[in-house]
C-alpha cells in the first residue's frame, strides 16, 4: 500500500492542518500533550465523531490538569486515511500518540512494526471484562497480544425505501430469501418507478473496504463457499465457484442498469453520496449497507438531518444465495483505539483510551454514532436499546455475523478483490476472467501461498 508522492504530501498537509484545530490549542509542552489521529467524514457537515472526540478530550483535560489533547482529524476516503496514518506512524516526528484503526488493518500494521501491544494495560483494567470476546479478538495479533481497544462493532443488511416500494407494489415487510428475490425487487422498481436507482451494492477500488466487505464478502459468504482463507492449510483460496457467482451478481446489477451509473458507483465519494443524497432524497430504493447509517441523519451532529428516515426506511437481512441456512448473511467489523510504536506519550495515550471507553463514554458513542455495542453493560443499557431505530435489528445480526481474515496479507487481498469488482462493474472483464485475474494477483500478493478449491 505504498502511496504516491502526492498522497504523502497531502498526508503531511492534513497533519499540519489538523494540529491547528485541537482541544488545548497551541503546541504547549509535548510531554504533557497527547496527539490523536482519527478519520473525519468526507461529508464536511457530518460531525458525529468529531463532536464526540472533542467531548472526551475536554473531559480528559478536566480530569488531568496540565495535560492537553491535540486532535488530528484527517478528512479523507477510508483508503486514503489508511495510507496517511501508516505514513504518519513510521516516524517519531509525525506519529500520533493515539490512532483510530480499522480492525482489518491491525495485523498488517503489527507486521510493519507500527503498533504497541497493550496487554500490560488491559490485563490490569477491570473494564476489560465487559468487552465481548469477539470484539477483543478483532484487536488481537497473530502473536496473541492485544493491540487496541474496540469502540464498537457493526453489522450489515439491506436498507429499503418503503415509500418507493409502495409505488412499485412491493411489501413494506419485504424479506427476500435469495439473491434472485433481491434482483427481482430491483427490476420491479426499475420498471414501475422510473428515475429511481433500484439497488446499490458498493463496488470497485474507489469505495475501498466498503466495496470489498459490504459488497463482495456479503455475497461470497452467502454462497456456501465463504472462505477467502483456508485455516487448515494456512493458504488463501482460489478458483471457487462462489467467487465467480459473487462477481456474477455484480455483473447483473450493472449490466441491467439496476445500480448507480458506473462512473458514480466507482467514485471514491459513493458512500457519502448514498448517505447524504441518494437515500434522503429518495432516489435509491435498496442499499446494501451498514448498521451505522442512521448517524448521518440525526438532528445533532449528523450533518444531514432527516427526521423521516426512521419511518421511510426499512431494514431486512441480506439473504444467502439460494436460501440455505441460516438464510441470512452479515459481516462484522469495527475500529479500535491503538497506540503507535513511535508514540512519544504512550502512557498518556492509554489513559485517554480508558476515558474513551469508560462505560459512560462508550454508551455516549454508541448512541451518537449508531454503533453496535461491544461492552456488555452498554448493550444492556435502556438508553442504548432505544437509541436509534433499527438498533435491535442490527444487533440481532451479531450472532450470525462473520469476520474478514485478520491476517497481515488481507489488505493486499482486499485490493485484488476491488480490482476484480471494478473490472466487472466497468464491463472490462467477465466474472470468469476477473476471477482468473484475481487468482493470479492473489498468488503474487501472498507469495504463492494459495490452494485451489473449484
Amino acid at each position: 500500500m505504498r502511496p504516491t508522492a502526492p498522497l504523502i504530501l497531502l498526508a503531511v498537509a492534513v497533519v499540519a492542518a489538523g494540529t491547528l484545530t485541537a482541544c488545548g490549542s497551541g503546541s504547549g509542552d509535548d510531554r504533557n500533550t497527547v496527539k490523536v489521529a482519527f478519520i473525519k467524514d468526507t461529508n464536511a457537515k457530518v460531525t458525529v465523531r468529531d463532536d464526540y472526540i472533542r467531548l472526551v478530550a475536554r473531559e480528559f483535560e478536566k480530569d488531568n490538569p496540565g495535560k492537553k489533547v491535540r486532535l488530528i482529524p484527517i478528512q479523507a476516503s477510508e483508503n486514503d486515511y489508511y495510507t496517511k496514518i501508516q505514513q504518519m506512524m513510521r516516524s517519531p516526528r509525525t506519529a500520533p500518540d493515539l490512532v483510530y484503526e480499522d480492525t482489518f488493518l491491525v495485523n498488517s500494521d503489527i507486521k510493519a512494526g507500527l503498533l504497541r501491544p497493550l496487554d500490560a494495560h488491559v490485563n490490569a483494567w477491570d473494564d476489560w471484562r465487559q468487552f465481548e470476546p469477539a470484539a477483543k479478538a478483532a484487536a488481537r495479533g497473530q502473536d496473541g497480544k492485544t493491540y487496541g481497544v474496540p469502540d464498537g462493532t457493526d453489522t450489515r443488511g439491506l436498507w429499503f425505501n418503503k415509500k418507493i416500494f409502495r409505488k412499485a407494489g412491493l411489501p413494506a415487510t419485504w424479506r427476500p430469501k435469495t439473491w434472485d428475490e433481491v434482483l427481482d425487487a430491483a427490476r420491479t422498481v426499475k420498471r414501475r418507478v422510473p428515475g429511481v436507482i433500484p439497488l446499490n451494492v458498493f463496488t470497485g477500488k474507489g469505495a475501498g473496504e466498503a466495496a470489498v466487505m459490504q459488497g463482495f464478502e456479503m455475497l461470497l459468504y452467502g454462497t456456501g463457499e465463504n472462505q477467502l482463507y483456508d485455516p487448515a492449510s494456512r493458504k488463501w483460496v482460489t478458483g471457487t465457484k462462489g467467487f465467480k457467482d459473487s462477481l456474477g451478481f455484480l455483473d447483473t446489477v450493472y449490466k441491467e442498469k439496476l445500480g448507480p451509473d458506473v462512473s458514480d458507483a466507482l467514485s471514491p465519494n459513493i458512500q457519502t453520496n448514498v448517505a447524504a443524497e441518494l437515500l434522503p432524497e429518495e432516489k435509491l430504493a435498496i442499499d446494501l449497507d451498514g448498521s451505522w447509517l442512521g448517524q448521518q441523519w440525526q438532528k445533532t451532529g449528523g450533518g444531514n438531518p432527516w427526521p423521516a428516515w426512521s419511518t421511510t426506511l426499512g431494514q431486512t437481512p441480506f439473504p444467502t444465495q439460494h436460501g440455505r441456512p441460516p438464510g441470512r448473511v452479515s459481516l462484522a467489523g469495527g475500529w479500535t483505539w491503538s497506540v503507535p510504536q513511535e508514540s512519544q506519550q504512550p502512557d498518556l495515550a492509554w489513559k485517554l483510551i480508558q476515558t474513551f471507553q469508560s462505560r459512560k463514554n462508550a454508551l455516549e458513542w454508541c448512541v451518537r454514532g449508531a454503533q453496535i455495542a461491544v461492552r456488555k453493560d452498554v448493550a444492556a443499557d435502556p438508553r442504548y436499546l432505544r437509541s436509534v431505530p433499527g438498533i435491535g435489528f442490527f444487533t440481532s445480526l451479531v450472532k450470525i455475523s462473520q469476520y474478514r481474515p485478520a491476517l497481515p496479507e488481507y489488505p493486499k487481498v482486499a485490493a485484488a478483490i476491488g480490482e476484480a469488482m471494478e473490472a466487472v462493474t466497468a464491463g472490462d472483464a467477465s466474472p470468469e476472467k476477473a476471477a482468473k485475474d484475481y487468482d493470479a494477483a492473489l498468488a503474487t500478493a501472498v507469495d504463492g501461498r494459495t490452494v485451489a478449491k473449484p
